[in-house]
């Protein structure tokens, strides 16, 4: 037996790997009117996206019962060690609230439950998901594997451009005044995914301008081991937006996959999100840390540090005086 791992469908995880992972995804909830649809099972991004652009009513979200997550870790635990359940960032979504409660319905069974808050959203918590399934999948234990998801986390980079304001705006997901200005202005928002938070970082005038941007974007992150890109463009956009990524990316090849209609509801149509892995002890971070510790003393910490080891019956303090050439 092994540990199982489960994730929400807000992880736009693509089908196959997360057969080929044994990842468990339970489906969020949209509402279009009076009709409910689980994400990715009774409706895909395809459809719902033609919903969307035609449909009158604008859909609402929601997240999986405490009931939902506890059928999936009833039926996981009889044949696994232990299941932890990786979810939506708790700051922009209830799921990860709805997992904690669930597993108090199960809280009678013996097999442990972890429930983590990601901390992230979209194909950045897939990217998560996809490396703790691997941990997982390479043997390692309950702890083990939350030790590699705690230090993973720190290590995603995320960034998105939305086409339009419309739809993030009515979910209620930006403030007043950026939303007025999308709806005056053709704005084209570039959005980073941190601190748990989905939050506007620029704005571009032109579709191509905010594209070059994330591209800008990805090429000022080092270090780079995965890659996952979720969108809902057109094919021939995104297929020339990979071609660009793999161009400064050539030794990687990214995870794709459709947005879907949960955060599609918020995205919309024109929706591209790059999701980027640093390799661990080699992040952003840690290289500031290099940093640090490899920075120079200044003269006054030596100064400092000279005066602390001179004799205490010296009434001058020390201070440097060069030799001067004799003539």
């Amino acid at each position: 037996m092994a540990v199982k791992i489960v994730t929400d469908s807000g992880s736009d995880i693509p089908k196959d790997v997360a057969e080929e992972l044994d990842i468990t995804i339970v489906p969020l909830y949209v509402r279009f009117g009076d009709v409910s649809y689980r994400d990715g099972v009774d409706i895909q991004p395809g459809k719902f996206f033609e919903m969307l652009r035609q449909d009158s009513v604008y859909p609402t979200t929601s997240t999986a019962s405490p009931g939902d997550f506890a059928e999936v870790y009833k039926k996981l635990c009889p044949d696994s060690d232990g299941i932890i359940s990786i979810h939506l960032s708790s700051k922009v979504s209830a799921t990860f609230e709805a997992a904690l409660r669930g597993r108090q319905l199960v809280a009678d069974m013996k097999c442990p439950i972890e429930v983590v808050d990601s901390r992230l959203v979209t194909i950045a918590l897939g990217l998560l998901g996809m490396a703790a399934a691997r941990a997982a999948r390479a043997g390692k234990n309950m702890h083990e594997v939350m030790e590699h998801i705690n230090q993973v986390i720190p290590s995603i980079r995320a960034y998105g451009v939305l086409d339009t304001l419309k739809y993030i705006a009515k979910g209620g997901r930006l403030g007043p005044a950026v939303s007025r200005l999308g709806s005056v202005l053709p704005v084209k928002p570039m959005l980073i995914i941190k601190d748990g938070m989905v939050s506007p970082i620029g704005m571009a005038r032109t579709r191509s301008k905010s594209v070059e941007d994330l591209l800008e974007r990805v090429r000022s992150v080092h270090n780079i081991e995965e890659v996952g890109i979720s969108h809902s463009s057109g094919e021939d956009e995104i297929g020339s937006f990979i071609e660009k990524v793999k161009a400064i990316l050539p030794n990687i090849k990214p995870t794709i996959a459709k947005l879907g209609p949960a955060l599609g509801a918020h995205g919309g149509p024109g929706t591209i999100l790059i999701a980027m892995r640093q390799e661990l002890g080699k992040t952003d971070a840690d290289l500031e840390a290099v940093k640090k510790q490899m920075s120079l003393p200044s003269m006054q910490s030596i100064r400092d540090g000279i005066r602390q080891h001179l004799p205490k019956d010296m009434s001058h303090p020390f201070v440097y005086q060069p030799e001067v050439a004799q003539v």
